[in-house]
């Protein structure tokens, strides 16, 4: 039987990758003292009122989520005097049982590298005390074996080779040039082991230049998705917990074979963290 030249032949659309989920080990810290007394990032104004209660609600529904996926969550007791405590991403580098400590930048958040060390010491982490200044996975990001580290407003770049030789993989420093995204965590989401999402814009020429050669298949975050700290997620491979008004990284996710899991955050936003700073992932 003969086939008619002129039926159409329909081109097969891209199939969509499996994606899978691994159980994490997270530490975070319950928002019980947040407020905003001082401003020391764009997205702070102590002359806005915070409400602290909504502030631990929209923090338990993340905590909640988290739990619903089958995480390991561990939580630091807060202190009182250090709202920002519940940005607990900013706390250290934790990697093969390795804790690398946080060295704060701005003397308002300095207490906190002890405290978070404190913790990592009492739960069987093998502490390293950092000479230069950092704050943490706020702006180191593991992809695959690789360290994606953040430079430009808060960690210096020689915490880069300090955590290099701490951690025995390679680090990759990436300067960031815009205020409102003055961690990393802001502007890059980890999504697995090979993919990543970003904000062009928050980098300079050369660090975007690395971006767009190592993940050429990235995903391109809008302007408006980032301005309300969409990237600032957290993903298991295939879930990723997002800041729910992100809707077109939303949809992207979803176009890749990821889920994608909406949260509201918004009261915790007026400190200027989404759901990754509220997240520590710790790998014994």
């Amino acid at each position: 039987m003969s086939i008619n030249s002129a039926t159409p032949v329909l081109a097969e659309e891209p199939a969509v990758p499996v994606r899978i989920a691994t159980k994490r080990t997270i530490l975070m810290c319950k928002p019980q003292f947040f407020t905003v007394v001082y401003r020391i990032n764009p997205w702070m104004d102590p002359a806005l009122p915070t409400d602290t209660s909504l502030a631990v609600k929209q923090w338990q529904t993340l905590y909640d989520a988290y739990i619903g996926l089958g995480f390991d969550v561990h939580l630091i007791d807060p202190i009182d005097g250090l709202p920002d405590m519940v940005y607990a991403a900013n706390g250290g580098f934790v990697i093969d049982n390795q804790a690398y400590g946080a060295k704060f930048t701005h003397v308002q958040r300095q207490p906190e590298g002890p405290a978070y060390m404190d913790w990592f010491g009492a739960n069987g982490f093998d502490v390293r005390v950092p000479v230069e200044t950092n704050e943490g996975e706020g702006d180191f990001l593991l992809v695959g074996d690789v360290i994606l580290a953040g430079t430009g407003f808060r960690s210096d770049s020689n915490s880069h080779a300090e955590l290099s030789n701490i951690a025995g993989r390679p680090v990759i420093t990436l300067r960031l040039i815009n205020p409102s995204f003055y961690h990393l965590d802001t502007a890059v989401a980890v999504l697995d082991d090979t993919n990543i999402a970003y904000l062009p814009s928050a980098f300079d020429a050369p660090s975007l230049a690395i971006l767009q050669e190592r993940y050429p298949d990235a995903i391109i975050v809008t302007e408006e998705d980032a301005s309300i700290l969409g990237l600032n997620s957290y993903s298991d491979g295939y879930n990723v917990v997002i800041a729910a008004r992100a809707k077109d990284f939303e949809r992207q996710l979803r176009a890749r074979g990821y889920n994608p899991i909406g949260v509201d955050l918004s009261e915790l936003l007026l400190g200027g963290g989404g759901v990754k700073c509220c997240t520590l992932e710790l790998r014994r």
